[in-house]
C-alpha cells in the first residue's frame, strides 16, 4: 500500500488519531480535550476544549522560536511601483500595534470587524490584528458595490470596519470611500468607526467623530498581547458570492483551520519553512484568506502580497518576472490566470527573459483547469502542474496532487485523489454510484478540520444548503465523476449538467473539445433551453492573441470537432467568437448569467463581477432575436 493510501485510510477510519498527531504541529494555550465532537451530529466539532490563538501561531511562535529576522512577507505592487517587506519580528510589531488600534476602539474578543481593502500590507495586518484579540474578522472584496457591503455589514453586525481611500486595477483607480459611505447610508446596523488607510493615489473625505485615520491611530497605539480563544470559537465569516437576498456568511474556526492548513503546506504544496509561497489571489477570496495570510505564515514561509494581474502590469510576463525577483517556490493561481497569459504569449517567449529554475511547483484552483491549458502550463514550465479542487466552504482542497505525501502521476482535467480527511463519493440522488459514472459529489460526514461550521446566523440555512440533501454527507454542489484509477474528475457545477433529449451532458466535457482547437484560448458552453430537447448546448470562444482567421470558418470547425468527438448527440449547433467571457473578480465564469441571458431570463448581474461592460457586449450575442 502507498504511503498515500496508508494516510488516507487512517484519516477517515480513525480521524480522531489522525488529526490529534496533526494537531500536535501547533501550540495550545490549552489542549483539547476531545479531537472530534460527534454528540452533535451531522454538526461535528473539532478540538474541543482547545484553547489557541491562530495570530500566535502565525506570529509571536516564530519570534520566540529566534526567526524574528527571517522574511514573513513580501509586497509587491507593479500598479504603483512599490516593494516592501517585513520580518516576522516587523510584522508582529505592526500586528500588536494595530490589535492596539481595534482595542482603543473598544472592539473585544468576539466582535466583528469587516475589512474592505486592496491589496496591500494594511489588510493583512487588520486581519491577523483581529485574530490576536479574539474579533472576527469579515473580510469585503474591495471596490464591492455599495448594496453588497451594506448587506454584509448588516450580517455581521461589525463594531468596526476598516478600509483605504482607493483600490487600484491596472491603471485605473477606485475609489473606496465613496462606496463605503454609501453602504452605510443603506445599513440598519452601521458601524461606530471606521478606520481608514489613506493612499496617496486618492485623499478620502473624513466623516467626522466616526472616521478615524490608520496612522495616526498607529501613532499612538499600544502593542497588545494575544488572548486566547476555543478552538470551535469563530475566527473569521466569509461570505459566499450572491446576487439578492441575505448573504451567506461561512463560518470559519480557530483551531481547525490552524491545524488543517499547517498540515497542508507540509503535506499537499511541499512548501516548508524559510520557502516563498505566493497565492495570486486577492485577501477577499478564501484562497487569499487561506494561502496569502494564514498558511504560508502558521508554516512559518514567506508569503508574497502581489497588487497587480498576469498581463498588463506591463505585460504577460508579470508572473515571471516576480518568481525570478523573490525566488518564489511554489505558485498557487486560477486557471484563469493562465488562460490570459497563454492568450497573450501562446509560444510563451517571454519566458526566456527570466530564470525560473528555483520554482518547482504550480497549483490551480478555483475553475476547472481545461487539459489544454494544463498541457500548455506543463510544457511552458517544466514543473509539477497541480489542478486541485476545493470551495470557499472547505476553505482548503478537497482534492489534489499531494507533493508533499507521495505525488501521482497526474492526469490532465483530474485534481487527482481526494486529501486525506475528505470521504469523496459520486451520488445520484440518494444512491452511490461507485466508480465510473457521472454523478453529484459528496462528502461522508464529518467534514475534517479547517471546513466551514455553519452559516452565521443562520443554523437552519447551513443545514438546508448543505446537509440535507443526502443524509450523513455535504453536497458540493459540483458534478463529475471518479475513474477506475480512484481519480476525481470534477466537471463543473450540477447546475452545468444539461439534458439534451433525456441525455446528461457535461458542459465541462464539452468545453474540453472546443479549448483543444489551436487557435482557442478559453471557453465557455451553457445549456439553453430548446422546445424540442428541452436543451441544447452553446459554446463561446476567446481567440488567441494574434488569430486573424475568419471566425465563421472557426465557429464551423469547432461545431465540427464536437460532433467528432462526441456525436450528434450533443446537438452542438452554435459556437460564437467573443472578445472575452465576464467572470468574477476571483476568475470564475458567469455560465449562470450567461445562460439566463440566452433563455431570456431578465437576471441581476452579480456585484463580484470584474467588468460590467462584458455583459454590455454579450447582450446582441446571447439575447434572443425577436
Amino acid at each position: 500500500m502507498g504511503e498515500y493510501r496508508r494516510i488516507w485510510e487512517q484519516s477517515i477510519e480513525r480521524p480522531q488519531e489522525f488529526w490529534g498527531d496533526a494537531a500536535r504541529a501547533i501550540d495550545w494555550f490549552t489542549e483539547p480535550k476531545v479531537v472530534l465532537d460527534d454528540s452533535d451530529a451531522p454538526h461535528y466539532r473539532w478540538f474541543v476544549g482547545g484553547e489557541l490563538n491562530t495570530c500566535f501561531n502565525a506570529l509571536d511562535r516564530h519570534v520566540n522560536a529566534g526567526r524574528g529576522d527571517q522574511v514573513a512577507l513580501i509586497y509587491d505592487s507593479p500598479v504603483t511601483g512599490v516593494k516592501q517587506s517585513f520580518t516576522f519580528d516587523e510584522l508582529l510589531g505592526e500586528v500588536s500595534r494595530f490589535a492596539g488600534v481595534l482595542r482603543s476602539l473598544d472592539v473585544q474578543k468576539g466582535d466583528r470587524v469587516v475589512i474592505y481593502m486592496p491589496m496591500t500590507p494594511q489588510a493583512v495586518i487588520a486581519m491577523l490584528a483581529c485574530a490576536r484579540i479574539g474579533a472576527v474578522h469579515s473580510v469585503v472584496f474591495g471596490g464591492f458595490a455599495s448594496k453588497e457591503l451594506a448587506l454584509r455589514i448588516d450580517d455581521a453586525k461589525p463594531k468596526v470596519v476598516v478600509s483605504a481611500s482607493c483600490g487600484i486595477e491596472v491603471a485605473r483607480i477606485i475609489e473606496y470611500k465613496p462606496l463605503l459611505d454609501a453602504a452605510i447610508a443603506q445599513c440598519v446596523y452601521p458601524p461606530e468607526h471606521c478606520v481608514i488607510y489613506q493612499r496617496p493615489q486618492a485623499k478620502a473625505t473624513m466623516v467626522e467623530e466616526r472616521d478615524v485615520d490608520w496612522v495616526t491611530l498607529m501613532e499612538w497605539a499600544q502593542p497588545v498581547e494575544c488572548v486566547a480563544v476555543m478552538a470551535t470559537d469563530p475566527l473569521y465569516i466569509l461570505y459566499t458570492s450572491g446576487t439578492t437576498g441575505r448573504p451567506k456568511g461561512v463560518i470559519r474556526d480557530n483551531g481547525g483551520h490552524a491545524v488543517a492548513l499547517t498540515w497542508s503546506m507540509a503535506n499537499i504544496y511541499n512548501t516548508h519553512q524559510g520557502e516563498v509561497f505566493w497565492a495570486a489571489s486577492d485577501v477577499g477570496w478564501v484562497v487569499g484568506h487561506s494561502y496569502i495570510v494564514y498558511a504560508p505564515l502558521l508554516a512559518g514561509c514567506t508569503t508574497l502580497l502581489y497588487e497587480g494581474k498576469p498581463v498588463g502590469t506591463p505585460d504577460a510576463g508579470a508572473f515571471w518576472r516576480v518568481i525570478e525577483e523573490h525566488r518564489v517556490k511554489t505558485l498557487f493561481t486560477a486557471p484563469t490566470s493562465f488562460r490570459a497569459i497563454k492568450r497573450e504569449d501562446p509560444d510563451g517567449i517571454l519566458l526566456h527573459d527570466y530564470d525560473l529554475s528555483h520554482f518547482q511547483y504550480l497549483f490551480l484552483a478555483g475553475e476547472r483547469t481545461d487539459p489544454e491549458t494544463y498541457n500548455w502550463a506543463v510544457e511552458m514550465l517544466g514543473v509539477p502542474v497541480t489542478d486541485h479542487w476545493w470551495q470557499t466552504e472547505t476553505g482548503w482542497a478537497i482534492a489534489a496532487n499531494l507533493m508533499g505525501l507521495e505525488p501521482m502521476v497526474a492526469k490532465p482535467g483530474s485534481a487527482t485523489n481526494p486529501v486525506p480527511g475528505f470521504d469523496v463519493r459520486v451520488f445520484d440522488d440518494q444512491h452511490d454510484l461507485g466508480r465510473g459514472h457521472e454523478g453529484n459529489i459528496v462528502i461522508k460526514l464529518p467534514l475534517p478540520p479547517g471546513c466551514m461550521v455553519g452559516v452565521w446566523g443562520d443554523d437552519k440555512k447551513f443545514f438546508d444548503a448543505y446537509l440535507s440533501q443526502v443524509p450523513g454527507y455535504y453536497l458540493t454542489g459540483d458534478g463529475g465523476h471518479i475513474d477506475e484509477d480512484g481519480y476525481l474528475f470534477v466537471m463543473g457545477r450540477i447546475d452545468d449538467v444539461i439534458n439534451v433529449a433525456g441525455h446528461r451532458l457535461s458542459t465541462g466535457e464539452i468545453e474540453e473539445i472546443l479549448a483543444s482547437h489551436l487557435d482557442v484560448a478559453e471557453c465557455a458552453v451553457i445549456g439553453v433551453n430548446d422546445q424540442l430537447k428541452g436543451q441544447v448546448p452553446r459554446g463561446l470562444v476567446v481567440l488567441k492573441h494574434g488569430v486573424e482567421r475568419d471566425h465563421a470558418v472557426i465557429e464551423a470547425e469547432l461545431v465540427q470537432l464536437v460532433r467528432e468527438h462526441l456525436g450528434a448527440v450533443a446537438s452542438l449547433k452554435q459556437v460564437d467568437v467573443i472578445a472575452a467571457l465576464p467572470k468574477t473578480r476571483s476568475g470564475k465564469v458567469l455560465r449562470k448569467v450567461m445562460r439566463a441571458m440566452a433563455d431570456g431570463v431578465d437576471m441581476p448581474i452579480p456585484s463580484t463581477i470584474d467588468n460590467p461592460a462584458i455583459i454590455d457586449a454579450l447582450r446582441p450575442v446571447l439575447e434572443p432575436k425577436a
